[in-house]
């Protein structure tokens, strides 16, 4: 098996796409949150290669479990997810740590670039 990814994403569907995308690319799907208050306990217990964050969700939004995942894993690689027209949102999240950001609806061979970076 490959990687280990965390999926965050407060949608369902948008977990079940990309978690199809990374499966069929070798990767392995260790983990699934719904918010960013789930995706910090998951990153303690899971350890994961990487996380791929959505930036809005309720408890807690991605850029707050970002910040939070660094600040006791700085070598954490995590590469955001936005929708279009969150511009400002993802240069937060880059300038708090996160190695990229996809754009939903996402593009299978978009995320498989953004992750093999991440991860090289």
């Amino acid at each position: 098996m490959g990687k280990r990814i965390l999926v965050v994403d407060d949608a369902a569907f948008m977990r079940m796409m990309i978690k199809d995308i990374l499966t069929k690319n070798d990767y392995e799907v260790v983990g699934e949150a719904a918010d960013g208050a789930q995706a910090v306990e998951k990153y303690n217990e899971l350890k994961p290669d990487l996380v791929t964050m959505d930036i809005t969700m309720p408890e807690m939004d991605g850029i707050a479990a970002l910040k939070a995942i660094k600040s006791t894993h700085p070598s954490a690689t995590i590469i955001m997810c936005s929708a279009m027209g969150q511009q400002a949102m993802v240069i937060d999240a880059i300038q708090a740590g996160a190695k990229d950001f996809i754009v939903k609806p996402f593009q299978a061979d978009r995320v498989i670039e953004a992750i093999d970076k991440a991860l090289s």
